[in-house]
């Protein structure tokens, strides 16, 4: 009765593929009937099948024994070599298809293969032989390491879990503790079955704990009469959890064998009684299994629970009866405090306050997992050498021996039973580094184009195959979902990641200028980091075998040369994955790309390509073609029809391209097209849209303009795209025929499936039919643009799904109406699911009436209501209740007169040149306001005094030129934020009912009036960003120094020509973090005693303030980092009076607009802490100061802007520590630090990034 959980070989799912591929018809028919020894296939399929019959056995024995896992190694790339061969045969096969195929469409004896496809490389069987003494030598050694056939060994066993705890170890779980007993002593009034409660986790994340935790909780055992503590593991014995349950409910052993005895004995015990059971730590996913073993429990248990922890999704989407309690990660402080418990004695760390450092170093390692926090605790229990506790920290989880430490078993258990299938996918993640988002779509590609996965059986892509692996692994928590807000994405914990590395060993490499490690000959996989010289880029042509290069980011090729590109990246012949993303020099590829034969996956987007060869009609395998965002590409490859495994093809955002290359549509496989572009004359016919049934995700359709008959529109059969979850349909121009306009767009009905429809410049007056009917009930989204013909508005009312409606430039529309909400007489109600509503730039809109429904309800559901640039909008005449409405926008609608509906749940409200809009009570949940206009700002001010706004946060009022004061009151004492722009006679409001509650406060353009600024009047103010306000003279604080500003951090005071002071005796304002001082060209003098009264100073900005100067004697705050400077003579004239050499803290340092500076920086100027320093617009600049740069032996970045008489470097040099110079508008300059040829080169040839006009060079 006991359920076997069995993974597989990593290996195994290796070898099918090469068993798969020599068993391939047209492997086999082409092979036939050439010159080739059969024989020698034969024998590679037997040699393989005799290593694959031990590769469970070598997989468990790798762990303990050191020359089964070279051996493993020695076979894993032997099979890398094997694929490829056998893979450049079946490509040999696939071209002779086409060709074949190709000729026997222009010849009339198409039964005559011309001789050229008789051709065959006799090099192949050499290669073969090759590979076959490799295998044969490593088969041979099977024997002699003591491999056998069979299922191999089983993991070691583990210690049976308890239910005893010792509750004082246990941190961080009180949310979850409560969370579980809140479920297990709910009552489930009215049902008798027993509620299932799942914990699922990863391993080691404190799952069996909690559950510890939880069963030893006293108001659990006053609730349940029986419990029962199970530690099933992965082996689903029914018989032994029916007996372990029985023998604690009786406090009875029993020796019977048999299943049926147990299970009535179990069944009379529990019978009538609240029971507790917990099954920890389960693996099965059988739900047969689940239903023998559930059979006792299920009578008159109302009230009753099991309790199941596990790793594993599946297994607890099979039993639950509540939703999964996912367990979480530790807290970072959690952790330490776990750790500090078992690391030092009685968890006082402060006996040893040397070895807290690295001990927080150690937890952040652990990255939230109780067991290794446990685990490496115990491991620094005994040891207080600090050299010993660097060595655990520097340390990788395999570093330590199963005896040392329970992660990696803990972890390689999880991992022992996944398919062999899985092992290598979760393998190949170890190429992306730790904390890596891992996007769904992008990594099943990845995996596809690397040949992971296994064939599809009938009725399923190779995408879907994909998917369920991607949420096997999430099911398995190998993946966990990503704190992004993006669903697609998640990410590996990094323990988890770190056993992906241990088990892919050194296949994976990642290229970056701090990995000093040479790419060896076995990497396959190639990860580029930012930045990277060009020297470590000639690295990559050692790893001949690569099959995967890959950008960290999108600037890891940004500057890439074509000549790395074409001299040492295409030579590299076996690459299945190719991604030059983001490259800015790559305007060309060579012919040569087409000889990458393997090439599975080519991603070209966002580089300025403006062509691609010919040649990459012959890359047979290519599966993704990622052409996005290249805005210089003018057209396709016109033998594109070749690329017949193409599936996804992407050219969304480039523009440029016309039309669509013929016969696309024997690309059957397509799975993706982003943009279709309708030919004009002649050109490419919507029609070849026909035969690509397969499209998924979305679909554009451009340049419908171009579309001859309603007939040729029909041809592309729309309604059969079953798959396509979004369809943009655009014109761009008028054909001047709006019926012709209007019975093309009859012709592309889309299937109903569809979610998403996007209309852009549509000709005709009105819309078709099948636009709004109720039969398209998966349409969420619909936008319809530019279609200025259109009268009035489809009837999507009746669409039950529809959550997002835009409306923009629909210039015809005069009134919408019921026409708009559609049938009176359907049962569905208008606008049922509307969440948002958004019209825009609708220029001949007046009126909007709406209908009566029997219950009122209309919009019942919608959150979001704009309307903006509708001039002419006079009556909107919307349900009198909108109860879910959130946020309502009205900006641009001058003339509208309505009053506003209803809406008690309102957060956000925004209302712009409105000038005859009346405002009634505002809602008491109202938390942002924002008014334009002086008819809105009176409205308004009237509005807040007959209102109760208790949760107004924040206001922002602008565009009011004319003369206004706030009544007193009319402000709530609860804003925090307030924000007046372009209000130039407004009197600033001194309320005293918001002295303490505002915290950010902007005045931009507005308050002529105001010429003091008493900072001490808002005692809680953190910002204060004050700009263009003409006649403020001074900033005032009216206690002095003896009142502290304590909550302001921000201090920006741009464009204010009359400024001349702050508070005398300086600003205490101890929390200062920035201070910025822009266009002040009266002021003389910083804030007094800066450096005691601003500890907390990181950041000054002076820009144009000519007059400025500072208290040279007192200095700048020491705690300084960031020091900006332009355009402020006086001050730069006395730089040496300055003191930075002083601050430590000072590590970026921009200097720029003066005329005066001929030589910089000067000797004994700056910080030895700085890393970067800028010099931007020195006119006057000859020469740099090397005995000034030379004491910068920090500096890292470096970058010299607008010099033009700066016509050399330094004879000396740069400083060594340079990693990054920038050169920008200094022609001389740039021509002397050309690579290799300028005449400054070999001063700057240590840098590892150099960029010249904005071209990177090295």
């Amino acid at each position: 009765m006991a359920a076997t959980l069995v993974g597989g070989a990593f290996l195994s799912a290796t070898l099918q593929v090469l068993f798969d591929r020599m068993a391939s018809r047209e492997f086999v028919d082409y092979l036939r009937g050439k010159k080739f020894n059969h024989g020698l296939l034969k024998k590679l399929k037997i040699m393989l099948l005799s290593v694959n019959a031990v590769l469970n056995d070598a997989e468990e024995k790798q762990i303990r024994n050191q020359a089964v896992k070279e051996w493993l190694d020695e076979l894993e790339d032997a099979s890398y070599v094997a694929d490829d061969l056998l893979d450049e045969i079946a490509t040999d096969a696939l071209q002779f298809k086409l060709e074949a195929g190709s000729r026997a469409g222009t010849s009339k004896v198409s039964n005559v293969v011309p001789t050229s496809l008789n051709s065959y490389n006799p090099d192949m069987e050499t290669k073969i032989v090759e590979i076959l003494e490799r295998l044969e030598f490593i088969a041979k050694q099977k024997d002699l390491i003591g491999l056998k056939e069979g299922v191999g060994e089983k993991p070691s066993p583990r210690i049976p879990t308890t239910s005893l705890i010792e509750e004082t170890v246990v941190y961080g779980r009180d949310g979850d503790k409560e969370a579980i007993i809140k479920l297990l002593v709910a009552d489930d009034v009215g049902s008798n079955k027993v509620s299932v409660i799942p914990v699922v986790g990863m391993a080691g994340v404190g799952k069996t704990t909690l559950a510890q935790l939880v069963y030893n909780d006293e108001k659990v055992k006053e609730h349940f009469e029986l419990k029962s503590w199970v530690c099933v593991t992965e082996e689903f014995d029914v018989f032994a959890i029916t007996k372990t349950v029985l023998s604690a409910i009786t406090s009875h052993s029993y020796e019977n064998t048999d299943l049926d005895f147990l299970q009535i004995r179990l069944n009379e015990g529990l019978m009538g009684k609240k029971f507790l059971i917990v099954l920890d730590d389960v693996w099965n996913e059988n739900y047969v299994n689940w239903e023998n073993m559930f059979k006792p429990l299920k009578d008159d248990a109302q009230g009753s629970k099991v309790l199941v922890t596990t790793r594993n999704e599946s297994s607890a989407q099979i039993i639950r009866t509540v939703p999964n309690h996912y367990l979480e990660h530790l807290k970072d402080e959690d952790c330490w405090q776990l750790f500090a418990k078992h690391a030092f004695d009685n968890g006082h760390r402060c006996a040893r306050p040397s070895l807290e450092t690295i001990g927080r170093k150690v937890v952040k390692k652990c990255k939230g997992l109780p067991l290794a926090a446990k685990t490496l605790g115990g491991l620094l229990r005994s040891r207080v050498d600090v050299g010993e506790w660097e060595k655990i920290l520097e340390s990788e989880i395999w570093d330590f021996s199963d005896n040392e430490s329970n992660i990696l078993p803990a972890l390689r258990l999880s991992y022992h039973y996944l398919p062999s299938h899985l092992k290598r996918c979760f393998a190949f993640c170890s190429i992306f580094p730790k904390g890596y988002e891992l996007e769904k779509h992008q990594l099943v590609l990845l995996w596809m184009a690397e040949n992971l996965l296994q064939q599809p059986k009938r009725h399923k892509t190779m995408e879907e195959v994909g998917d369920e692996y991607f949420h096997e692994l999430v099911s398995r928590s190998f993946f966990q979902r990503s704190s992004s807000s993006h669903e697609s994405c998640f990410v590996m914990h990094g323990l988890v990641h770190d056993l992906a590395k241990y088990v892919y060993k050194e296949y994976c490499f990642t290229l970056e200028d701090g990995n000093l490690e040479e790419i060896g000959m076995k990497v396959r996989h190639l990860i580029v980091a930012p930045y990277v010289s060009f020297e470590r880029f000639d690295s990559i042509s050692e790893a001949t075998h690569l099959r995967t290069l890959l950008p960290l980011s999108i600037f890891s090729f940004h500057y890439l040369s074509n000549e790395i590109m074409n001299h040492v990246i295409l030579k590299l012949r076996c690459l299945r994955v190719l991604k030059f993303s983001g490259c800015k020099n790559l305007k060309q590829l060579p012919e040569s790309i087409g000889e990458l034969r393997h090439l599975r996956y080519l991603d070209l987007s966002c580089t300025p390509i403006a062509r691609l060869p010919e040649s990459v009609s012959m890359l047979y395998n290519l599966q993704t073609l990622d052409l996005s965002f290249c805005c210089n590409l003018t057209g396709l490859p016109k033998d594109m029809h070749q690329l017949i495994n193409l599936r996804h093809l992407d050219i969304s955002g480039s523009y440029k391209i016309k039309e669509m290359p013929e016969q696309i549509s024997k690309l059957k496989n397509l799975q993706t097209l982003s943009t279709f572009i309708v030919g004009k004359d002649n050109g490419t016919k919507i029609g070849e849209l026909r035969e690509l049934s397969h499209l998924h995700g979305e679909l554009s359709i451009m340049n419908l303009q171009n579309v001859v008959s309603a007939k040729d529109a029909s041809e592309a059969k729309l309604m059969n795209k079953k798959y396509l979850e979004e369809l943009w349909l655009c014109w761009n121009g008028d054909t001047n025929d709006s019926k012709h306009d209007r019975d093309v767009l009859d012709e592309l009905l889309p299937h109903t499936n569809l979610k998403g429809l996007k209309i852009f410049g549509y000709g005709g007056t009105r819309f078709p039919n099948w636009l709004g009917d109720n039969s398209f009930g998966n349409i969420v989204s619909i936008e319809l643009s530019g279609c200025k013909f259109c009268n009035s508005l489809p009837p999507l009312g009746q669409l039950p799904s529809l959550q997002s409606l835009h409306v923009v430039r629909l210039n015809g529309v005069v009134n919408v109406g019921a026409e708009f909400y559609g049938n009176s007489s359907s049962m569905i109600k208008p606008f049922i699911s509307l969440e948002s509503l958004h019209f825009h730039s609708m220029s001949a809109w007046e009126e909007w009436l709406s209908i009566e429904v029997e219950d009122g309800e209309v919009f019942p559901k919608l959150r979001e209501l704009r309307i903006t640039d509708c001039d002419r909008l006079i009556t909107v005449d919307l349900p009198h209740n909108l109860p879910c409405l959130t946020k309502l926008i009205l900006d641009g609608t001058k003339a509208f007169v309505s009053a506003l509906p209803r809406t008690p749940s309102l957060r956000k409200l925004k209302l712009v040149n409105c000038k005859k809009l009346q405002l009634q009570e505002l809602p008491q949940t109202v938390e942002s306001i924002e008014v334009g206009g002086c008819h809105g700002v009176i409205s308004l001010t009237e509005t807040l005094r007959r209102s109760r706004t208790p949760f107004l946060r924040s206001l922002h009022i602008n565009n009011c030129p004319s003369s206004f004061i706030f009544p007193a009151g009319c402000l709530p004492s609860t804003l925090t934020e307030l924000e007046i722009k372009k209000c130039e006679k407004l009197a600033f409001p001194f309320h005293h009912s918001l002295q303490t509650s505002i915290q950010r406060l902007v005045i931009s353009d507005s308050c002529s009036s105001l010429d003091l600024f008493p900072l001490d009047f808002f005692s809680n103010l953190n910002g204060l960003y004050i700009n263009k306000c003409d006649k403020l003279y001074s900033l005032r604080v009216s206690n002095g120094l003896d009142y502290s500003l304590t909550s302001l951090s921000h201090l920006f005071i741009h464009g204010c020509p009359d400024f001349a002071c702050f508070p005398k005796g300086g600003l205490n304002a101890p929390s200062l973090t920035h201070l910025s001082i822009v266009a002040c060209k009266n002021l003389k003098w910083l804030p007094q005693e800066m450096h005691t009264l601003l500890p907390s100073l990181q950041f000054l900005r002076i820009c144009h303030c000519p007059l400025l100067e500072f208290h040279y004697e007192t200095g700048l705050p020491s705690n300084l980092q960031k020091l900006m400077v332009r355009k402020c003579s006086t001050l730069v004239a006395n730089r040496m009076k300055w003191n930075l050499q002083s601050h430590q803290s000072l590590t970026h340092f921009r200097i720029g607009d003066e005329d005066c500076v001929e030589s910089f920086p000067e000797e004994g100027l700056l910080p030895v802490t700085l890393t970067c320093l800028e010099m931007d617009k020195l006119p006057c600049l000859k020469s740099l100061n090397i005995k000034g740069l030379q004491q910068l032996t920090s500096l890292k970045k470096l970058y010299i802007h607008s010099c033009p008489q700066l016509q050399k470097l330094p004879e000396e040099g740069l400083p060594t520590s340079l990693a990054s110079l920038q050169i920008y508008g200094c022609s001389i300059l740039e021509e002397r630090c050309q690579r290799e040829k300028g005449e400054d080169w070999n001063k700057i040839s240590h840098i590892s990034k150099i960029i010249i006009y904005s071209e990177l060079i090295y």
